[in-house]
């Protein structure tokens, strides 16, 4: 058995009030490591919580890769349409990393009631739409009946847009669409009413069947040799592979035409939304600056804690010097001493910070202003495999900024202690 690690274990446990180490200095040393792996734990889900909550509307509203027309992308001019038929749609989903591709169709237009009026965005779906992201977020009724080859009538609004308009489910509106110089009114009843808290789109889009979409737009989607819509979204398997995919679709796709001799191109979600993703990736940069100054402390107050233990006990130290003892074996010994600190330290800090996070995410106790952040409530990502490697880095890190001033044991000379005694 290592003889260091048996005396700093003895040391640590003793139950004599009058040999155990000094109570406070271990206090003060296990508190500060306690605090710091908690506002790591805490700082992190938060942070993996907040940008994970809010990626996932963003690609619920779009996808994660877009192909369209190459001039829609150019001007974003929504009047332009590719032909997405079954021959193209096998084609983009043989894509290595693809996992869902969808059709759909977008037109402008205003919603209009008798007592007021709203621009928006409608945006046709079929099918073959993945409506799990917008089930999720229903306030109110049901999703639309969702069809490629017939109109339904039906519309999804926002909470947004339903206030503004005086509108609950089951009420009729009319919708108007500029076409041609020509002003076209369609009638429909509002299914469902959503709500994410993304502003910017619950503004302005709203969600309808894509056959009507596509007629709106004069094209045509009455077999599946000729479905011409606005654009294809693309879904794949993992979000950190969207940049790969997007080099094969450019490699496949990009700059080629559809059967109707229109030009493709694509686009990734982080391309149409620069200012949301650069927002997010910046929370990193937070991050990791708790992470320096969590272990900071935690690194200091052990140094401290260390010191302190040390002075306290260098009759120990001289006496194992007189007894034969190494320097390497009493910092060996001091060193085991600080780990057990730094473990009890760990050990109530995952407790408190692991406690904090499940409490908010059970209770959502914390509400935050949506309008500002997104979220109503802050959002928790329990990442365990995260959790794991905090602590082992905090105990190895704080175990390290100790080999230094474990080094202090070298300088105490054992017949300075036996005349101090």
């Amino acid at each position: 058995m290592n003889l260091s690690f048996d005396i700093a274990r003895s040391v640590y446990y003793n139950s004599d009030a009058d040999r155990r180490i000094s109570r406070p200095a271990v206090r003060i040393a296990m508190l500060g490591v306690a605090i710091g792996i908690a506002v790591m734990i805490v700082s992190v889900a938060v942070v993996l919580g907040f940008k994970h909550t809010v990626r996932d509307k963003v690609v619920g509203f779009g996808s994660h890769i877009v192909v369209t027309n190459f001039m829609t992308l150019q001007t974003t001019d929504q009047s332009q349409c590719i032909n997405a038929n079954d021959s193209l749609y096998r084609k983009v989903s043989s894509i290595k990393g693809v996992r869902h591709v969808e059709r759909y169709s977008q037109k402008q237009g205003v919603l209009k009631t008798d007592g007021d009026f709203l621009g928006v965005v409608f945006k046709g779906i079929g099918e073959d739409y993945d409506t799990t992201f917008l089930a999720k977020n229903i306030v109110e009724g049901r999703m639309p009946q969702l069809s490629m080859w017939k109109s339904t009538q039906q519309l999804l609004l926002s909470r947004i847009q339903a206030n503004r308009l005086g509108l609950k489910v089951g009420d009729k509106v009319f919708a108007y669409y500029l076409s041609d110089d020509d002003v076209r009114a369609r009638p429909f009843t509002v299914a469902g009413i959503y709500q994410t808290n993304l502003t910017r789109y619950d503004e302005s889009i709203c969600f309808t069947d894509l056959y009507t979409m596509s007629r709106l737009n004069g094209w045509s989607v009455e077999n599946k040799n000729v479905m011409e819509v606005t654009g294809m979204e693309v879904l794949v398997n993992d979000f950190d592979s969207i940049d790969s995919v997007e080099a094969q679709m450019i490699e496949t796709i990009n700059k080629s035409q559809d059967s109707d001799g229109h030009y493709l191109s694509s686009s990734t979600v982080k391309d149409q939304n620069p200012q949301i993703f650069s927002w997010l990736d910046l929370l990193d940069l937070n991050v990791w600056i708790i992470l320096i100054l969590m272990v900071s402390v935690s690194g200091f107050t052990m140094i401290s804690g260390l010191l302190i233990i040390i002075l306290e006990r260098t009759s120990m130290i001289g006496l194992l010097k007189a007894l034969g003892a190494r320097n390497s074996m009493v910092r060996h010994t001091f060193l085991w001493l600080a780990t057990f600190i730094v473990l009890r330290g760990l050990m109530w800090g995952n407790v408190l910070g692991i406690g904090i996070c499940l409490l908010q995410k059970w209770t959502g106790l914390i509400q935050l202003d949506a309008a500002t952040y997104y979220v109503s409530e802050v959002p928790i990502e329990m990442n365990w495999g995260l959790v794991v490697l905090l602590n082992v880095a905090t105990l190895l890190l704080t175990t390290l900024t100790l080999v230094l001033p474990s080094f202090f044991v070298s300088t105490i000379k054992p017949a300075k202690t036996m005349r101090m005694e």
